[in-house]
């Protein structure tokens, strides 16, 4: 079978994107792309449209393509959009579902614990990327999907902090997560809607903080702080 490069190109460039291994706000470089992925500058310049149609880029005449940004407004419109769209998408797969849908949920939920369970910070954000974006299938609605999917991308991005826990209780939080899925595809499976929204304001009220985290860090210490601190050591 020919390997169609401009479906590798773009199936590749999602994936970087969504792991941060092209960070947000990057410009691409046409010239490095076009060679990586041995294609001329039309075929890749069709890429960059489909992916801006996605939300992965953005394009700006006679600047190229850019990595959507993370930056102040996107992150206060994410905050605010996600748990309306979330729950809205959840209520509708609930309805909607067909059974080859909730055949391949079941299988993105088992590889999302499984890289779980090895550890595979980036495996967990994109199995739970397709866990998400299949139930965004089965709501089926065409005005909510691609605002499901512009999420997806910058719930993805941030997700990496979400998956890569500092001590006990962060990993504890990966697996209510993951039990929170399985719980999900139940009460999709039996057709609940109700059950679907609660757990999916749960889902991502449990993940909220942490990305939260990732835009808004602890702030490194002051001179002041460090001040205090010392005069506490000569005090001692």
């Amino acid at each position: 079978m020919k390997i169609n490069k401009k479906q590798v190109c773009q199936a590749d460039l999602r994936q970087r994107i969504l792991t941060l291994d092209i960070e947000p706000g990057s410009v691409l470089d046409e010239t490095v792309l076009s060679q990586q992925y041995e294609l001329s500058r039309t075929p890749l310049r069709e890429v960059f449209q489909r992916l801006a149609g996605e939300g992965y880029l953005t394009l700006e005449e006679n600047r190229g393509a850019k990595v959507s940004s993370m930056d102040i407004a996107s992150m206060r419109n994410f905050f605010q959009s996600a748990p309306l769209i979330y729950a809205a998408v959840g209520r509708l797969a609930a309805e909607n579902a067909l059974p080859h849908q909730v055949t391949a949920l079941k299988s993105a939920q088992r590889s999302f614990r499984q890289a779980g369970e090895s550890g595979d910070v980036f495996g967990m954000a994109m199995f739970n990327h397709s866990f998400h974006h299949i139930v965004g299938e089965m709501a089926g609605n065409a005005y909510l999907t691609p605002s499901l999917n512009r999420l997806l991308i910058d719930h993805t991005r941030m997700g990496q902090l979400f998956y890569n826990p500092k001590n006990d209780r962060e990993q504890q939080l990966i697996w209510t997560a993951c039990d929170q899925h399985d719980r999900m595809i139940e009460a999709i499976e039996k057709g609940e809607p109700a059950i679907v929204v609660d757990l999916t304001l749960e889902h991502w009220a449990l993940s909220r903080d942490r990305m939260e985290k990732y835009v808004k860090p602890d702030p490194l210490p002051t001179d002041l702080d460090m001040d205090l601190s010392e005069g506490k050591k000569h005090a001692l």
